[in-house]
């Protein structure tokens, strides 16, 4: 292991200091949203990536409105913002269901997430400040300390963090808009990559690495990094991939 990080993957076993849940949501959280409905498709968008809503469900209005406390209107309205954001699906007659993508979907999605991970990776590496190095190491700290603990979802929104905060360093506003929009599509699937223990244990592992070349500033390495890490999720999902039997959400 190389010194940029410095952070040995057996420090983190199940005697390691806890970190607090609440500080851990907030450094992953997303930008403060400003409208109600945003905020419904937001936790509608958690539901779906942490699978509480699986591909194919179909989502009841009624009752969805009742468990998150809103009216039909603004639950409409962060349906339609879902589908904007390729997540479900409209049908006049038949409302909204969470979209299931195919094989070649999510073989097409990876495959061009891994090239926007990549450049992200070899651009950060050029422009990337001290303090935002800093940052990204004391979310990867939090998030290995997560994966010792088994906290999936904990170490699924750190690690959410720490790609986004990477692709924010590259400093290019469309490469951040086009990374955006497709990495909403995709969030159920790379949360799902990291249900078996080996393949999340070597994921861990290769956020060590990560950081190590990103204090390095070697843009090659981060990149090939990145997009061998991406490409190997997109693996792990078509390896684990079975039938689901989709409930209605009711």
């Amino acid at each position: 292991m190389g010194k940029g990080f410095g952070i040995p993957m057996s420090e983190f076993d199940e005697t390691s200091p806890r970190v607090d849940r609440a500080s851990a949501k907030t450094a992953a959280a997303a930008p403060e949203r400003t409208t109600l409905p945003s905020t419904i498709a937001e936790q509608l968008r958690q539901m779906i990536t942490e699978g509480e809503l699986l591909a194919g469900t179909r989502l009841n209005e009624r009752t969805l409105g009742v468990r998150l406390g809103v009216s039909r209107t603004p639950l409409r309205e962060a349906f339609r913002l879902l589908a904007a954001d390729g997540l479900i699906e409209l049908t006049p007659n038949r409302g909204a269901q969470v979209v299931r993508l195919s094989e070649q979907d999510i073989r097409d999605s990876f495959e061009v997430m891994s090239g926007l991970e990549a450049m992200s990776g070899e651009l950060a590496c050029r422009h990337v400040t001290a303090d935002e190095i800093a940052e990204i190491k004391a979310l990867t700290f939090e998030m290995l300390a997560c994966h010792a603990r088994h906290d999936l979802p904990g170490y699924y929104r750190l690690n959410r963090a720490v790609h986004d905060r990477i692709n924010r360093a590259a400093g290019n506003r469309l490469l951040t808009q086009v990374y955006a929009t497709l990495n909403r599509r995709i969030q159920n699937l790379r949360f799902r990559s990291n249900f078996d223990r080996d393949k999340w244990n070597k994921a861990a592992r290769e956020h060590t690495e990560m950081v190590e070349a990103l204090d390095a500033r070697d843009g090659t390495r981060l990149a090939s990094i990145l997009r061998s890490h991406l490409l190997q999720k997109c693996d792990a999902v078509l390896d684990a991939t079975v039938p689901q039997t989709p409930a209605r959400a009711d």
